[in-house]
């Protein structure tokens, strides 16, 4: 069985509090912080935000400007608490082929920083297809 946007049964919701369902944030990062802070966050304290950027979004002085301003946005509209991965898809997708190549590589997962290689690959799928934001 699917619910009606297609997340087929067993499937998570989200891998954070107020992350998108993968797929569902369309409209950008800063329309994803105007839905995730509809509400007051300091009610639970456990708001959790998951974003994958990719590295070239964050890059050098300008892409380190970028990523404070990206912060700073999301707490003045009372976010509670963002979390990234700063990686590609295509590396993860090579990582899941060729492990060995990538024990040192670590993620973000759901509140928790974990190796890639020791997350089942269920769980790297998901953070695969989390959207990768190109431009912040």
């Amino acid at each position: 069985m699917a619910t009606a946007d297609g997340r087929l049964a067993g499937t998570t919701y989200s891998d954070g509090s107020v992350s998108a369902a993968p797929g569902t944030d369309k409209n950008g990062v800063y329309a994803l912080f105007e839905s995730a802070t509809v509400y007051d966050h300091s009610q639970n304290q456990n708001a959790q935000m998951n974003l994958k950027l990719h590295p070239s979004s964050v890059q050098g002085v300008q892409g380190t400007r970028k990523l404070l301003e990206l912060v700073r946005t999301y707490m003045r509209k009372g976010g509670f608490h963002v979390q990234f991965n700063v990686v590609s898809s295509d590396i993860l997708k090579e990582a899941q082929k060729t492990p060995d190549q990538y024990r040192d590589l670590m993620v973000r997962v759901a509140g928790f920083t974990q190796y890639w290689c020791e997350i089942g690959k269920p769980i790297q799928d998901e953070v695969i297809y989390r959207t990768e934001y190109e431009e912040v």
